[in-house]
Order: C-alpha cells, then sequence, then structure tokens
C-alpha cells in the first residue's frame, strides 16, 4: 500500500528563503512555476535564449541563463527533456550546486538509469503530475490539482521529505493526492505505459483502420467512429472517475455485452507473457541504452519511425475528416 500525502501533510514554510529554479520553461515548467508563484513562493526561470525564454519575461519571473539560475536557485527543478538532461546538469547545472541544494526531477529516467549522478550532498528529489503541464495549471486555477508521484532518492539536508511535499502543495499536487513511490517505479511504470499501453491502442487503432477501409469503409467514416469524434478520449475520462468496468453502464446494454464478450477473445491472457518481456526490458535498462546509443547516433531509427509513420494513408485520412467535419472536444 502506497502512502498518500495531501495539503495537511506539507507546509508551504518550509520553502521560506528558498530560492526555486525551474530550469526549462515548457509546458510542465510553466505550469508547476505558475503555481508556485501562485501559491507564494519565489520563483526564476533558468532557459535559453528561445521564444519560452520570452514567455517567462512577458510572465513576469526573473528571467535568467540556465547557469544563473542555477547559481542563484537553492532549489533547482530540472524540466527538460529527459534527452538533453545529462549535458545540461554536467554543464551548467553541476559547478552551481551547494552544500543543502536540491535537485528535483519529473521523471526518474535520469537518475534511475544512471545518467546523472548527483554529489551525496544535495537532496535529490522526484515531483512528477500525472498529467500534462496544460491541466496541472487548469486543475489548479480551479482549485484541484494533479495527482503525483514524488520520491527522495538521497536526503543530505535533514528535510528532504518536508521540501518535497511543499513544493508538492505548491504545485496543487497534494490536492488530489502525492503518492510516495521511488525513481525506479515511477520510471518504469511511466516507461511501461509508453512501450506496451500507448502502442496497443495506437497499433489497434491503425489496423482497424487498414482493414476496414480494405473492406470498403469509408475512410472518414472509419476514423469518426474509432476516434476522431472524441468519443474515446471520454471514454477514458470516465475510466479515470468511475473505473474501467465502472463507467459500462455509460454505454448501451448492446455495447456493454460486445465489450465484455470479446475482451478475451481480442486479447488473450497469453499476452501476459509479452507484458512481461517489456517490463523486464524496461527494468534492466535494455531500452535506455538503446536509447542513448540512438541519441549518439543522431537518431536514425527514430527518424525512419517516423517518416514511416507519417506516409501512412491514416494521415490524409485524417486531413479529410477535419475538412468536412467540425471537431471540437468538450
Amino acid at each position: 500500500m502506497v502512502k498518500v500525502y495531501r495539503d495537511e501533510d506539507a507546509d508551504l514554510s518550509t520553502l521560506e528563503g528558498e530560492t526555486i529554479a525551474v530550469i526549462g520553461y515548457g509546458n510542465q515548467g510553466r505550469a508547476q512555476a505558475l503555481n508556485m508563484r501562485d501559491s507564494g513562493l519565489e520563483v526564476i526561470i533558468g532557459n535559453v535564449r528561445d521564444e519560452s525564454y520570452q514567455r517567462a519575461v512577458e510572465d513576469g519571473f526573473p528571467t535568467y541563463s540556465i547557469p544563473e539560475a542555477a547559481e542563484r536557485g537553492s532549489i533547482i527543478m530540472l524540466l527538460l527533456p529527459d534527452e538533453v538532461q545529462p549535458e545540461v546538469y554536467e554543464r551548467d547545472l553541476k559547478p552551481h550546486l551547494d552544500e543543502g541544494d536540491a535537485l528535483v526531477f519529473a521523471h526518474g529516467y535520469n537518475i534511475h538509469y544512471g545518467f546523472i549522478q548527483p554529489p551525496e550532498n544535495i537532496d535529490v528529489l522526484l515531483l512528477a503530475p500525472r498529467m500534462i503541464g496544460r491541466y496541472v495549471r487548469e486543475l489548479y486555477v480551479k482549485g484541484h490539482g494533479a495527482p503525483a508521484f514524488i520520491a527522495v532518492h538521497q536526503d543530505a539536508s535533514g528535510k528532504a521529505l518536508k521540501r518535497l511535499l511543499a513544493l508538492a502543495k505548491a504545485i496543487g499536487a497534494t490536492r488530489a493526492g502525492a503518492l510516495e513511490v521511488s525513481f525506479a517505479i515511477e520510471t518504469e511504470l511511466d516507461h511501461f505505459s509508453e512501450h506496451y499501453v500507448a502502442p496497443l491502442i495506437a497499433r489497434a487503432l491503425l489496423l482497424s483502420f487498414e482493414v476496414l477501409t480494405e473492406m470498403g469503409y469509408p475512410p472518414e467514416a472509419v476514423l469518426l467512429e474509432l476516434y476522431m469524434s472524441g468519443e474515446l478520449s471520454e471514454v477514458a475520462k470516465a475510466m479515470a472517475l468511475d473505473g474501467l468496468y465502472g463507467q459500462l453502464p455509460l454505454h448501451s446494454r448492446t455495447s456493454q455485452y460486445g465489450q465484455l464478450l470479446y475482451a478475451e477473445r481480442v486479447l488473450p491472457d497469453g499476452e501476459k507473457q509479452l507484458i512481461r518481456e517489456i517490463v523486464k526490458e524496461i527494468q534492466t535498462g535494455v531500452f535506455a541504452r538503446e536509447w542513448s546509443l540512438e541519441q549518439r547516433l543522431g537518431y536514425p531509427v527514430f527518424r525512419k519511425l517516423w517518416e514511416k509513420a507519417m506516409r501512412h494513408p491514416i494521415n490524409e485520412a485524417e486531413r479529410r475528416l477535419r475538412e468536412l467535419v467540425s471537431i471540437r472536444l468538450p
């Protein structure tokens, strides 16, 4: 049973006198920075001079180069893409880490697989909202919050958990619940969703499109039925609120019967072996090593996969449907 922390478990005064340097003003960086500032914390931004830098300035944040922000901050939130974090850390952050500082990640990847190895005299923390940045902000503004995974990997200050809980409260996570896990659990579960669940859904939709259009069904009608109406996303929301099976009564009884009848035929229990294999590849770092090599070689496999995906006829069919039907999600 995981431990869950809520607002009453966190004290924002723990961060009194601290300067939080948000490194990377992208989707998560902007959302978390705005939430923390609205919670009364002192927040500065570190970013390269691009559109995100300018947006941070326009949003009223003291904005600096990454090294200068790291020098000024006592808590450094590293919210850049995983693949650039090691280089930025070594070049721009590590020289400015002082004893007792805190380094905070939104994903455990680089710590779990050892691509970043912080000194022992700082706190190393994980604050990982389970929601895209846009909704981390929107939920906060509405008085709610996005749940998050949290973890203390290294407690050098003796107050790492208190710091982490205060940060979680500041972004709104403890309003919903901050679940204490580990860097390993967060990383491996996140990758499992990306390596099995998301590809499974995408592949099912793609193969369905190919077969149904081959059998003579209009591509536009197929896409509207499969996912482009937005109904699929609403079903996913209902699952989050009511449960995997709890949401079934929202469908017709005919739909309920069909879903329950065909579930094991579509995905039999034998699929569990593939799930175990994928989890093992994640746990042992097979994917992490392959992705690291891919980056060093200049992304040759990634580019081929992306180009193949963009050549698929489904892209043109989606474009035609968007011209025919006004797609607006609630």
